[in-house]
């Protein structure tokens, strides 16, 4: 397949030249409305990974396509603030002559404490920022002297005048059978939650959330399957869903029933007005502080708690964990015909990073099934490789060339599953220090992936675990060991994680998470072995006092042998990988054949 025929782009958008155009009209834009000053987050109303092309306002000011970051523009100064993963790409994409760089790690509160000036009015979009960002930006800006002013019109949204139309995507139903439970089920459940929590209604903003909620798929954004809306939930199971009614057919219609009514989102406001003496669940962490702030003022108590259907849709229902296995099979074989190609056609050094994503993609597509990916491909050759979350272009794309590891971070979306899974391949003989590398992270890899623990246990509980052999060495990574991953939905979802970072969500049977330990060494190569796994229920250990839960493993391709120093496993860990190895000829080797299917058996051989 061609590289126009692929669903991801590689493309560079944005750049310099789109601060320049717009930067001067935006200005105007705040003199005409009386501020010194706007503040830009890349999140839109909705705070979702991706964001459809009508809400990219901070592309549209600053040029900058990074999925982290913020701006401040001023009449006569700017900044753009980026974390650490985006120090080279702000550079080539924002005029420096126009901003100034900050690292977003210091925080926009920092900058804005020491930077605006008494007397300025600096302006904010409510239904962009959270709460908890209102308040520190607030305290700041009244630090150093000048007036935050919550605004009812974004200024971009009037400055962009070629503005692209909202998103108006088809819309499915989930079926029950893929879901597990009819959506009339789920509202009862939510209802009970926000009855015990002593609560009249919860507010969910998160597009997710009320896709799950209503067994209800979107297409308005890239790689995740959502709607955008909210909704509103009474203690009766009662919903009423905000979105474009235009995308609601009378079939769908008929599938929501009686106890949920659509209507624009512009008709949210005067709803929520009407809740004066209600208690209403808003999650500080997925909400806007518009919503908390107009319940406010409408007169009802705010309860902010977190979102009541993010624990429920975490833990999958048995349908849910059969579909997702079905999706991970399925996945699999794509999976293995592209690794194939890695271990042969690709080892001769004519193929880039964008080919390599491409090829993949191309056998996702074979399998009939695919509707997205899940996420934007993480292909990284050599150098690029080290990069944790990088993004292939045609500005920085590599070749896969002799010598190098190339690590390759991606995901399919299914009716049935969501899959996420990286491999590092070695793209000819890997040195011995790869070897030992890799081997220490797949040592922390199994470690995770066999633990056993008792009711109560969270992901930070867990998180040294894969990195210890690490440790041992002097080495470990920067990022979290695990996310949570949804069922034909986000491919990063909460409440749960693996990480140093505490959390206070126990892990819980039917959770899904990934297993992704990994090391990075700047300028040269990166390693990542990342499966999903999810949580089995509590069961007894012969001898034990206490039942324990432990993973199921649902990726399913081998774990290139060429990188792993046998001398350096235990026999346990041996055994593991041997039965690992098996599982995978037994499930997925009748759905490959030829010399795909040779390779397999060589590839999951014992060790």
């Amino acid at each position: 397949m061609g590289r126009q025929d692929t669903i991801q782009t590689f493309d560079v958008v944005g750049g310099p030249q789109m601060g320049r155009d717009n930067v001067p009209v935006l200005r105007a834009a705040l003199a005409e409305a009386g501020l010194d000053g706007l503040l830009i987050p890349h999140e839109d109303e909705y705070n979702n990974e991706y964001l459809p092309a009508h809400n990219e306002r901070l592309m549209w000011a600053t040029g900058f396509t990074g999925s982290a970051g913020a701006a401040a523009v001023f009449t006569d100064r700017a900044v753009m603030f980026v974390d650490g993963r985006y120090t080279l790409q702000v550079r080539a994409q924002v005029d420096g002559e126009l901003f100034d760089y900050a690292r977003l790690e210091h925080g926009v509160a920092s900058w804005l404490r020491e930077n605006v000036r008494p007397g300025e009015r600096i302006g904010y979009d409510p239904k962009l920022h959270s709460p908890r960002a209102v308040a520190a930006i607030r305290k700041a800006v009244r630090a150093a002297g000048g007036t935050l002013v919550a605004l009812d019109t974004n200024p971009i949204d009037t400055a962009w005048t070629d503005r692209p139309e909202p998103p108006r995507g088809k819309v499915s139903v989930q079926p029950d059978s893929l879901a597990g439970r009819s959506h009339a089920e789920k509202r009862g459940e939510i209802a009970q939650i926000i009855a015990d929590a002593g609560a009249d209604a919860a507010v969910i903003t998160a597009p997710a959330s009320v896709a799950w909620l209503l067994n209800l798929r979107g297409s308005d954004v890239r790689c995740t399957p959502l709607l955008l809306g909210n909704a509103l939930i009474d203690d009766q199971g009662r919903v009423t869903l905000y979105t474009d009614p235009e995308k609601i057919t009378d079939d769908l219609r008929r599938h929501l029933g009686n106890d949920v009514t659509v209507r624009e989102e512009s008709e949210l406001p005067a709803d929520m007005g009407q809740l004066i003496g209600k208690t209403v669940i808003v999650d500080p962490a997925t909400s806007s502080a518009w919503h908390s702030q107009s319940l406010t003022d409408a007169g009802a108590t705010v309860l902010a708690q977190p979102d009541p259907v993010a624990l429920p849709k975490a833990r999958k229902s048995q349908a849910e964990l059969r579909g997702t296995e079905a999706a991970h099979r399925r996945d699999a074989a794509a999976l293995i015909e592209f690794l194939h190609w890695l271990d042969t056609e690709a080892q001769s050094g004519r193929y880039d990073e964008i080919d390599a994503a491409v090829q993949l993609e191309g056998y996702r597509r074979a399998t009939g099934e695919l509707r997205d990916l899940s996420f934007e491909s993480i292909s990284g050759a050599g150098s690029n490789g080290a990069v944790v979350h990088y993004r292939v272009n045609t500005d920085t794309v590599q070749t896969l060339a002799p010598g190098t590891l190339f690590l390759i971070d991606s995901g399919a979306q299914y009716v049935d599953g969501t899959t996420d899974v990286t491999r590092t391949v070695p793209i000819g003989e890997p040195t011995q220090e790869m070897r030992e590398r890799f081997t220490l992270v797949l040592q922390g890899h199994i470690a995770l992936a066999t633990v056993r623990f008792p009711e109560g246990t969270t992901g930070s509980n867990l998180d040294a675990l894969a990195r210890a052999p690490l440790w041992a060495a002097g080495l470990d990574y920067d990022h979290g060991t695990g996310h949570g991953v949804g069922v034909f939905l986000g491919v990063h979802e909460g409440p749960q994680r693996i990480s140093k970072t505490p959390n206070s969500v126990a892990l819980e049977p039917g959770m899904i998470v990934s297993n992704e330990p990994g090391y990075y060494k700047t300028g040269e190569y990166g390693i990542r072995i990342e499966n999903l796994q999810y949580v089995t229920a509590p069961e007894a250990i012969p001898g034990g006092e206490r039942d324990m839960l432990g993973f199921h493993t649902l990726t399913l391709a081998p774990i290139h042998r060429a990188l792993i120093d046998v001398d350096m496993l235990s026999r346990a860990e041996r055994d593991y990988m041997d039965r690992y190895h098996a599982r995978v000829w037994e499930e997925i080797s009748p759905k490959v054949s030829g010399a795909v299917k040779v390779w397999l058996k060589a590839a999951c051989a014992v060790l």
